[in-house]
This record gives structure tokens, C-alpha cells and sequence, in this order.
């Protein structure tokens, strides 16, 4: 299983919120690419950077922040926030990220994400499945599309979609553990690979994902909080 720690940057700071709510936000480093070199002197192979900026905005915002970790480090770059059309998606893979995860313009335009799917490969385009009680939530998470999250998933994946990053947004930020009877659904439901996110308080959460099947594990806030070290973690990588 992949342990893959997330920075999430609003106005080029390593912050985290609480539910995805913007009013919560706390900035834990002025400068996410020391975080990031961090991360990788801990060993750690993977990264998760979220542009929140961008999440809630017309496109890309920080991806000067995106294009130094890159060139800086040798992290796998898994990179979301703002994608929403082909000067995004260039821009992000330009920049260097391995990987894009694809949230609202999957649900807005799914014809496009169709397109990137077949353009880039499976393996580059990651599902964003975050939810709301079930339902797709967009716009950086202040929008719910009323869209059950399994139909979602089921659909993308005969559009050829295998990678899915799920947050339960409820769980978010809260330190109480993650959602896995519904990690488990999508896991025993789908074929798709399933990066778990949201509420990872502990190591044992960290086992659990592993337990019950998941691709990956995204781990915020209980590193920043010192619920997780990066040095426990670093063991698992």
C-alpha cells in the first residue's frame, strides 16, 4: 500500500482544513517545499498536493509551487486543485506532476475527462471522489452535486478510469478515524484501486486501509497534529 502524505496550499502556504471548510484554515509551514523535502528524506516516495486556491477558483493558482517541489525533489506528485480544462491539465503535467486528480470536471464535463483519459492513459488520471452523506461534492467542496458516490465511481471506471482517491469529507480533518465501511464498499463493489482519505488519526488507521484493501493511504493533518511521525510511517514505505 502506498503512504502518501498531503501538503494542500492556499496562497503558496502548507495549510489543512477542518471538513473542507475554508474558515478553518490553519497554516502549519510557510514553505511547502521544505515539507516536501522532508517527506522524502523520510523515505517517502509519494506526495498529494492539493491547490485549494485553485479548487475553489477558474483553474490552476499555485502550480509555481507544484513545478519547484518537482524539479526539487524526486517525489511522485499526485497533483489536484483546479484542474478544469486542457491548459490545466498541461500546465499541471508541465509543471510535473505525475499523476492529475480530476474532481469537478469530472462531474461538469465528463466528455473532456473522457478525452484526458484517452489522451494521457488510465494511469494518469485519478478519479476525485470526495463526498458529502454519499453525494459528490464539487467547487473546492462548497457545492454537493447530488450524485451518488458509488454510481459515480461505477461510471467512470467503464470510461476506463482504475484510480480513485475517495475523502468522506465529514471525516476530514477531524482526527476520528476514517470512513471504512465505505472504502470497503468501493473496494468489494469496483475493480478500481482505492487511495483512502480523510480522518486518519493514528498508525493503526493507517493499517486498517491496508487490511481492507486499499491501493494507498493519504495522511494530512495526523502528521501535522504529531499523531502520526514520519518516522512511523517511513517503515511502511
Amino acid at each position: 500500500m502506498k503512504i502518501i502524505p498531503a501538503i494542500d496550499i492556499i496562497n503558496g502556504k502548507c495549510v489543512r482544513l477542518t471538513k473542507g471548510n475554508y474558515a478553518t484554515e490553519k497554516v502549519y509551514h510557510k514553505n511547502p517545499v521544505e515539507v516536501a523535502k522532508q517527506f522524502e528524506y523520510a523515505g517517502i516516495r509519494y506526495l498529494h498536493l492539493v491547490d485549494l486556491d485553485g479548487a475553489k477558483s477558474g483553474g490552476i493558482v499555485n502550480h509555481k509551487v507544484l513545478e519547484t517541489i518537482c524539479s526539487q525533489t524526486k517525489l511522485i506528485v499526485d497533483f489536484g486543485g483546479g484542474i478544469k480544462s486542457d491548459t490545466d491539465i498541461e500546465l499541471a503535467f508541465n509543471s510535473g506532476a505525475y499523476k492529475v486528480t480530476v474532481g469537478s470536471i469530472a462531474v461538469k464535463n465528463p466528455e473532456l475527462v473522457t478525452q484526458w483519459i484517452s489522451k494521457y492513459g488510465s494511469h494518469r488520471i485519478v478519479l476525485g471522489a470526495d463526498c458529502n452523506n454519499r453525494k459528490i461534492a464539487i467547487n473546492g467542496w462548497e457545492e454537493d452535486s447530488n450524485i451518488d458516490i458509488m454510481s459515480f465511481i461505477k461510471k467512470y471506471e467503464k470510461l476506463g478510469i482504475k484510480n480513485v482517491i475517495c475523502t468522506d469529507i465529514a471525516k476530514d480533518g477531524m482526527l476520528q478515524g476514517p470512513s471504512t465501511p465505505l472504502y470497503l464498499e468501493i473496494i468489494t463493489s469496483t475493480g478500481v484501486k482505492l487511495t483512502a482519505s480523510g480522518g486518519i488519526s493514528s498508525i493503526k488507521d493507517v493499517y486498517t486501509m491496508k487490511q481492507i484493501g486499499c491501493d494507498g493511504v493519504i495522511i494530512g493533518k495526523a502528521l501535522y497534529e504529531g499523531k502520526i511521525s514520519l518516522k512511523q510511517i517511513s517503515k511502511l514505505c
